[in-house]
């Protein structure tokens, strides 16, 4: 159960990830470079945080006796 809340929380970050990188290129084409760059740089932020929700819940193990 734990694995799989990881994982959505993962899933949940990249869809977070994704409307940042949306967000900067909507204003990119309004001409606003500032804004574009920091929306790029909250996806990348965004980006690692599901990265590591997602590769750190693969790796864990659970407590218990181990087979």
């Amino acid at each position: 159960m734990t694995r799989i809340f990881g994982l959505a929380v993962g899933a949940l970050w990249l869809v977070f990830t994704y409307m940042a990188f949306s967000a900067g290129s909507a204003g990119r084409q309004a001409g606003q470079p500032d804004v574009a760059f920091w929306y790029t740089a909250t996806a990348l932020l965004l980006g690692l945080a599901a990265l590591v929700a997602i590769v750190g819940t693969l790796r864990h193990r659970p407590s218990g006796p181990r087979k």
